[in-house]
Order: C-alpha cells, then structure tokens, then sequence
C-alpha cells in the first residue's frame, strides 16, 4: 500500500508542469528600452553627449573601444514570447558616423543638426 501511495505521489508531483499554464510569471526588463521615435532623433555629426541626452548612457561600454556604444535590450517575458533590440552606434573624434540596430534607420540620419 506504501508503494503505491508513493507511485502515485510522484507521478502527481510529476504532473505539475501541466499548470504551467495557471502559474503567473512577471516580465523581466533588462537594459536601454528605446523605441523608434528615440532612434529617430538620431544626426550623424552629434556629439557623445548629445546622444546620451537623446538615448541615455549605453548599457555596454568597453573600455577599449570607447567609440562604439552598445544599447541592448532584453525582455524575459512571462508569457514567453521573450525579444531583443539592439543599436550600436559608432564614434569617430567625438562624432556619430554610423548607426546599426533592429530598428529602422532614422530618415534624417545624414543629415547634420546644424543644416
């Protein structure tokens, strides 16, 4: 009788991944969240600093290559329809020179702020 009740225990602890469904998972947000509208005000020609102002400090820096900025996002979600967007951004002489990311190139990228 002992084995049997213990089969059975395990096989019904065993069958708790079936309330997968039931059991609530929250998001987890990590990194820049940045949307197209923020990417959008992107010049070439902007400084360091005006790009922080328009993005925010990047979540990566390397220490070694500091004129390429990397701005990583990453949503663990509950639901499990988990995603990444990422953008980076590259310096010459303290000036943006190129842009590449999941997001759409911005329309007025070539075009300097002072024009």
């Amino acid at each position: 009788m002992k084995k049997l009740l213990l089969a059975s225990l395990v096989i019904a602890l065993s069958g708790c991944s079936v309330f997968d469904g039931l059991v609530h998972r929250i998001d987890v947000p990590q990194g820049n969240y940045l949307e197209q509208r923020d990417v959008d005000q992107l010049r070439i020609g902007m400084s360091k600093e005006q790009v922080n102002y328009v993005l925010g400090a990047p979540v990566a820096e390397n220490v070694f290559a500091d004129d390429t900025w990397y701005y990583v996002f990453n949503m663990d979600s509950g639901s499990g329809d988990d995603y990444r967007r990422t953008v980076t951004l590259t310096f010459v002489d303290n000036k943006l020179t190129d842009y590449a990311g999941d997001f759409d190139r911005p329309k007025n990228f070539d075009t300097p702020l002072d024009q």
